[in-house]
This record gives structure tokens, C-alpha cells and sequence, in this order.
């Protein structure tokens, strides 16, 4: 499976758990730790978990192997590593605070006009 597919898959696995405003960053040549980075939020603690547990299942279902998920119990920011594309799923203030966005702000940002309903 390719990181493209990876990707899609993640995305798709948030959007289906309607979290907010999805984005992916091109990775490639700024980061050692993925490919890709996925940053959503959503909006209380259960919609957290949701989102996280709707990508790990849907990562498992395709056969990937999951590297590690953390922050889930605490569901402020969840970490779910799936080797090339690393998904991270805020609760709406904490995103806010950690802003990753402008962190990696040399990272492209990828279209997902495609990929998102």
C-alpha cells in the first residue's frame, strides 16, 4: 500500500467521524518521522476518541499496521502513527494552542478536494 493510499484512507476515516477542518501536510524532506501529517480537531472529548478510533479501524480493515496511538484515554490530542502518515486528532482548544499548522508552516499543504465529500 502506498503512502497516497494511506493518506486517503485517514482522511476519509476522519471525515466519516465529521471532524473539522482537515489538513494535510506534505512532509517529504522537512520531517524523518512521516510522509504526510494529518491534523483535524473535533469538538468535545467524544468526538476525539471517535475520529481516533474511526482511523484505527479503518487503517486495521485495510490490513495496516498500526505503529502506535496515544493520548486516546485523555482524547485532547491523540497521536496515531501508521508509519508514513501520522494522524493527529485535537480537541478544538488544544489545536488552538499546540498549532501545528504554523509549527510545520514550511510544509505543503495537500489538496484533498478529492478525498473529502
Amino acid at each position: 500500500m502506498t503512502e497516497n493510499n494511506v493518506l486517503e484512507i485517514a482522511v476519509k476515516a476522519c471525515d466519516d467521524k465529521k471532524a473539522e477542518n482537515i489538513v494535510a501536510m506534505d512532509m517529504k524532506g522537512i520531517s524523518l518521522m512521516a510522509e504526510y501529517f494529518v491534523i483535524c480537531h473535533g469538538n468535545s472529548e467524544k468526538q476525539v476518541q471517535a475520529i481516533a478510533y474511526e482511523v484505527k479501524k479503518a487503517a486495521q480493515e485495510q490490513g495496516m499496521d498500526l505503529k502506535r496511538l496515544e493520548g486516546y484515554d485523555q482524547a485532547r490530542w491523540v497521536l496515531i502513527d501508521l508509519g508514513d502518515v501520522i494522524v493527529h486528532v485535537f480537541h478544538k482548544d488544544e489545536r488552538l494552542f499546540y498549532n501545528l499548522e504554523k509549527l510545520w508552516g514550511d510544509a505543503p499543504v495537500v489538496q484533498l478536494e478529492g478525498v473529502l465529500r
